[in-house]
């Protein structure tokens, strides 16, 4: 079995490059595929490898005061699900394009699972909200949650803005996104429109179903790997979902050589095809002068 792992901190790093160089060292020397992103405000983490592999590598952040309090959510599957190693310098480990929001200096509280659960057990007065893209809130979400219906998650201030534009600001608002990245930002962005009571879920949505299981969630998980979805118990769906538009594949379709060797619903085959015939008859057309 291949160990999945996911985490990210936000903290202040200098001197990127060479982390980067480490850290791609490391995950080289430990056959891990995945990918890490790296910026001045923090990591954030995707990788699969071995059990041996990964509590080196738990043992290896350990040793490094930046990270030694980082918490690994850990996830099992039968086979790689990623098909490189990439480790990258990026402006920003998730982005929003508000530079003015920190993290590393402030962020909204934290609402552990057990407590969520228990909430929603009792009916409390709350406003679950979805911060994930719209083709990942397809595949699950928690009941009753508010989808924003974003593309991504840079248009995440404006959607709050427009759909929750008649919300009461007193309410309280428990977010939520896969691992819980996204809402160390949409907390602050949320603030600044007004809103006084705001909650993260700690470890998101895959925190939550690892120590709830499918308590007040509907359907699986997107995740950004080749597994496409997880179930409530962490296990690689069982459902055929395409990689490209994240839409289900209906189950004769799975069977079939052209989704097996691609991983493609019908109608993203055929649009490939389409383009592949355009430029086929582009090319015949206009076809290239060598000189």
């Amino acid at each position: 079995m291949i160990v999945n792992i996911s985490a990210y901190k936000f903290i202040k790093l200098e001197n990127l490059p060479r982390l980067r160089v480490d850290l791609m060292q490391q995950c080289q020397a430990l056959a891990f595929k995945g990918t890490i992103l790296l910026s001045t405000e923090g990591m954030n983490l995707a990788l699969a490898g071995t059990e041996a592999a990964v509590n080196q590598f738990a043992d290896y952040l350990a040793a490094d005061e930046r990270f030694a309090d980082i918490i690994l959510k850990r996830s099992l599957s039968p086979k790689q699900p990623f098909r490189r190693l990439r480790v990258r310098v990026k402006p920003e480990i998730i982005r929003l394009n508000k530079p003015e929001i920190a993290p590393a200096q402030h962020t909204v509280s934290h609402l552990d699972a057990e407590t969520l659960k228990q909430w929603l057990d009792e009916g409390r007065e709350l406003t679950l909200l979805d911060t994930r893209n719209d083709y990942e809130v397809s595949v699950g979400t928690f009941e009753g949650a508010i989808d924003l219906d974003i593309e991504t998650f840079t248009e995440f201030p404006d959607a709050v803005k427009e759909k929750l534009a008649q919300h009461d600001k007193n309410k309280p608002v428990v977010m939520f996104c896969t691992g819980g990245v996204r809402c160390e930002k949409a907390g602050p962005a949320m603030e600044q429109q007004g809103f006084k009571k705001i909650y993260q879920l700690e470890g998101g949505i895959l925190k939550y179903l690892e120590t709830c299981g499918d308590a007040h969630w509907q359907g699986e998980c997107f995740v950004f790997d080749d597994r496409v979805a997880v179930d409530t118990k962490l296990n690689p769906s069982n459902k055929g979902y395409c990689p490209n538009c994240s839409q289900p594949v209906a189950e004769e379709y799975c069977h079939l050589p052209a989704y097996e060797r691609v991983k493609r619903c019908v109608s993203c085959t055929e649009e490939k095809q389409q383009r592949l015939e355009a430029k086929r008859l582009d090319n015949q057309n206009h076809p290239r002068t060598t000189i």
